[in-house]
């Protein structure tokens, strides 16, 4: 599993580990491997042309002496001091004996327009809001070069430890970032500012529980519901699904589409649109008595496509079995009735979803999902999805907030959530906790978005199609 912890817990640590080295091994360790991440993106260093932003913290230490490493192996390296008279002293003079320059910020753009790699040490884990004008318009000139951009521990200009970018930051080709990851690598709107991610080991001591976790293949395999030998279609578990309309049969199609491929042994539908759905899929149960007397179930999915059906989204909430919401369903949901539940809820918004029912601009969202993913689960006292460029997972019980890796840009397409939707509550259905269950769902129906779109647009029933696929992809690694 990927790790993220916050800029307080990494400093701790980086203490801690301080107080037992010489001075300055630490720096020189981040700087060794921010040399050879460097030296692999360029293939030849020798003759190659290098410019360090370097600002007055420590990743500006950072950078210099990763560039004296540079140029003791051939390349041509000037550093563009943004504050010459707080700059790392130590690192400066290893810079300069290993051949190496620095200069202030006039004629750098120049430097940048023709320099092969710009590596960014201008403001460290600490930093918050934009850059500064200087800063600003060096990064900009960087932004337009040919020239490869890393960017030391993170970009500088975004928020470390909530992903937010609140005014000019440095995008960075590749990011390389020491000791574990920081929220704001593996969230937007940070993430799309960090490029690729290299994490270098400097020996941090952390603690068991992170900031941000992100499941990698063996986490979501351990997880995946398997069938014995005495397995039935009961035992496996049954998944209700509630959705769909005279006006949106297709989100009760696409929803009992995703849970027929995830896991569970059946999948019971309940709503106007029986026909459709019987006549896509004919395994499916259909009850037309109301969420209520639709015979028992292990969890319930409600709310794709419902319109104004208030009365099914309050009986699902009255159910005493885990429960997923989406779609009309968040609208539909008095909030009452969901932190009152005793079995485990799990919502699905997208960001104009999350945003009404906070109560704030789509764009606040946005900008800080993980603040938002965790305000709603807070308020709803809730599992929260927040579906998305980055999609994050909250537990109603605070800890760890899951984001997800495996996500593509083809999925922003109609239907794709209903899929999720009846995906994520087959697994709750099969036994998973509402945290696991939507982690898990989020990292199938992203991997099967990816290898149904293969760089081409994408319909919902393709994602649906290729959970099999992911599936299988998963296990067999």
């Amino acid at each position: 599993m990927r790790t993220a912890y916050n800029v307080e817990t990494v400093r701790a640590a980086e203490r801690e580990l301080m107080a037992r080295l010489p001075e300055g091994a630490l720096m020189q360790r981040a700087a060794a491997g921010l040399a050879a991440a460097c030296a692999d993106l360029l293939g030849r260093v020798y003759g190659r042309r290098v410019v360090l932003l370097v600002g007055s913290g420590d990743n500006g230490g950072d950078a210099l002496y990763a560039g004296a490493r540079l140029a003791r192996r051939g390349a041509g390296v000037t550093a563009v001091l943004l504050a010459p008279e707080r700059a790392h002293s130590e690192g400066l003079a290893a810079l300069r004996r290993a051949g190496g320059r620095a200069q202030g910020v006039d004629g750098a753009e120049r430097l940048i327009e023709n320099a092969d790699l710009v590596l960014d040490g201008i403001v460290g884990i600490g930093g918050k809001g934009g850059l500064r004008p200087d800063a600003a318009r060096l990064a900009e000139v960087a932004d337009r070069a040919r020239a490869a951009v890393v960017a030391v521990d993170l970009p500088s200009g975004v928020d470390a430890d909530t992903g937010e970018v609140r005014g000019a930051a440095v995008r960075a080709d590749l990011t390389v970032t020491f000791g574990t990851h920081k929220p704001g690598l593996l969230v937007d709107p940070a993430r799309e500012y960090a490029g690729s991610v290299r994490l270098v080991d400097i020996g941090l001591a952390l603690p068991a529980e992170a900031e941000l976790e992100a499941l990698q293949h063996a986490d979501v395999r351990r997880l995946l519901p398997v069938p014995t030998g005495e397995s039935d279609k009961y035992r496996r578990g049954v998944v209700g699904i509630a959705a769909g309309s005279a006006r949106y049969p297709g989100a009760a199609v696409l929803a009992v589409y995703g849970a027929l491929r995830g896991g569970a042994g059946a999948v019971r539908y309940v709503g106007p649109a029986a026909d459709a759905v019987i006549a896509r899929f004919p395994e499916t149960l259909v009850s037309d008595r109301g969420p209520k007397q639709a015979g028992r179930v292990q969890a319930w999915v409600v709310g794709p496509g419902a319109g104004e059906d208030a009365s099914a989204v309050g009986e699902v909430l009255a159910s005493d079995v885990p429960v997923l919401i989406d779609a009309d369903g968040l609208r539909l949901a008095d909030r009452d009735a969901v932190r009152a539940r005793t079995a485990p809820t799990l919502m699905t918004p997208h960001a104009g979803e999350a945003a009404a029912l906070l109560g704030v601009p789509r764009e606040e969202v946005e900008g800080a999902r993980l603040a938002s993913a965790r305000e709603l689960a807070e308020r709803y006292d809730a599992t929260v999805l927040l579906k998305g460029s980055t999609t994050l997972v909250s537990d109603a019980g605070g800890g760890a907030v899951r984001v997800n890796p495996t996500g593509t840009a083809w999925l922003a397409t109609a239907g794709s959530g209903d899929v999720l939707s009846g995906l994520a509550g087959s697994l709750l259905a099969s036994g998973l906790s509402a945290l696991d269950a939507g982690s898990v769902g989020a990292y199938l129906h992203g991997l099967a978005g990816r290898f149904a779109a293969g760089g081409a647009p994408v319909g919902a029933h393709d994602v649906a199609e290729a959970v099999p696929a992911a599936w299988r992809d998963v296990t067999d690694a």
